[in-house]
């Protein structure tokens, strides 16, 4: 229930470049479409491959300028990444402060009304979003945003303007993609606008969750910031990939989003402007040692459910507390975030299959997946506070628990759906219950396995040794260990 999550990889978002290098402009050679005009992007190309191959994908190809301006300092995303995975990085890890702020990025164009493909991390917080292509030097376009999903790090843009001829790349397939398979990455690397690199396949279905929930391409095609967004393309000139990524301590290994991926999410993106995940409306939690141990599990595998939604996708599908799920529509959860993937990933409206165990048998049952409600608000308003009657102190382990009230939630800020249920209001230093992470404000649902309406049932279904109890604080819901010696 109170992790705390370790990273042991280096990876920097391919993004934002600062001020130094938007500053120098480059004029490329305009590319007329003129001399290849039956080549368009998906043909057959010919031995002089990657050479026709830039005359195909670079007319499509946008450099993206973006600016930010001044809220309280500015921060470059790109020390949040090495950041995330080294710790604070130079000037004690605070913001730099400046007026205001550029970056670069690269995306291209799907529909030949200007709609194009970037990557969520080059738009994300732009006041201002320009787009240049290579046959207008000097020239840039304003854009908007269409839609932008940060999970999977895609976005939507559309280039300010009534024409209707833009040119395109074709959507290819990265279901086939094979290890070795020569490709080729485009984009605007450090402000070295339409650039283009050559390379290979290096490993597919890469799974770096600490950076996207979807699983990478890997290439050996140089990709540097300022690439973000930018296409990774195959021999035909259709768009395999999505560059997102580098791993900064190396030299060749680059990572994109499989285009197949990215199809399915545009639709949504155009049409609402976000993409709406699947829900069935529990909470989870991983499995220690401990849970293992008292549930009777076979294995530490699987998603651990802390609580079932009433009238949630889960409640009426049968799914119950204690119940850890080991598979989801035919994917197999090893963690609760496995189990989050795979809910989110499930079409809206579709019956999922669901393995877990309960009580030491294997059971299935059938959920149908449904869009989220809508968010609950909290109460804010705080309350003096006020004597509590039915006090039940357990002094020997350090806890005092008092019986719900409608004033005690509103003093301690609880959310409107709070269980009325026992609440916590005290836990010594050193006790054993502020050994088992018990805290003040923790509502108490269950003491091993049992479910509690009053401080007193608390009291009376505690034992000598390991106790289990279930806890939630705010809309959070886990299981913690009390030991009474």
């Amino acid at each position: 229930m109170r992790t705390s999550l370790v990273l042991t990889v280096t990876l920097v978002l391919g993004i934002l470049i600062g001020p130094y290098v938007s500053q120098v402009e480059f004029f490329p050679q305009a590319i007329s479409a003129s001399e290849n005009p039956a080549l368009r992007s998906g043909d057959p190309l010919p031995e002089n491959i990657f050479i026709e191959l830039a005359k195909v994908v670079n007319p499509a190809v946008v450099n993206v300028a973006v600016s930010f301006a001044a809220r309280g300092g500015y921060r470059d995303p790109i020390f949040d990444l090495f950041e995330q995975f080294m710790g604070p990085q130079g000037r004690g890890g605070g913001p730099q402060q400046r007026p205001d702020a550029q970056g670069l990025g690269t995306g291209f164009i799907i529909e030949s009304n200007g709609l194009i493909v970037t990557n969520n991390h080059v738009i994300d917080g732009a006041d201002l979003i320009k787009v240049q292509m290579i046959n207008e030097p000097g020239t840039y376009h304003d854009a908007t945003v269409i839609g932008r999903d940060p999970r999977t790090d895609i976005a939507l843009i559309k280039i300010k303007s009534n024409k209707k001829d833009f040119p395109i790349l074709k959507l290819g397939s990265s279901k086939d993609v094979q290890v070795g398979q020569w490709v080729a990455a485009f984009g605007n690397p450090y402000g070295h606008t339409f650039s283009m690199s050559k390379g290979i396949i290096s490993a597919i279905g890469r799974q770096i969750r600490e950076i996207n929930a979807l699983p990478f391409i890997q290439t050996d095609a140089s990709i540097n910031p300022g690439n973000s967004g930018g296409p990774l393309v195959n021999t035909r000139g259709e768009v395999i990939a999505v560059n997102s990524a580098i791993d900064a301590r190396a030299q060749g290994i680059g990572f994109a989003i499989p285009i197949d991926h990215v199809k399915d999410l545009i639709p949504q993106l155009k049409e609402k402007g976000k993409v709406v995940r699947g829900y069935i409306g529990v909470g989870i939690d991983e499995i220690n040692p401990r849970a293992k141990q008292a549930l009777q599990l076979p294995t530490m595998e699987g998603a651990l459910i802390m609580s079932v939604e009433d009238g949630s996708p889960a409640n009426k599908g049968g799914i119950e507390p204690y119940d850890v799920i080991i598979e989801f529509n035919g994917k197999k959860v090893d963690s609760a975030r496995d189990l989050g993937d795979a809910v989110a990933d499930t079409k809206i409206g579709s019956s999922a299959k669901v393995s877990l165990y309960r009580n030491g048998k294997k059971l299935t049952k059938q959920v149908t997946v449904t869009e989220p409600p809508e968010m609950r608000q909290r109460w804010r308003q705080a309350r003096k506070p006020t004597p509590e009657s039915n006090r039940s102190p357990m002094n020997a382990i350090g806890l005092d628990v008092i019986d719900y009230s409608e004033s005690k939630a509103r003093e301690l800020r609880m959310p409107p759906n709070t269980p009325k249920k026992p609440i916590v209001v005290g836990v010594q230093d050193g006790s054993p219950a502020a050994l088992a992470e018990l805290r003040p404000g923790d509502v108490i649902l269950e003491v091993n396995r049992v479910k509690v309406s009053t401080a007193a049932d608390v009291a009376k279904n505690l034992q000598t040794g390991s106790n289990m109890i279930r806890v939630q604080n705010g809309n959070q819901v886990g299981i913690v260990f009390l030991n009474i010696p």
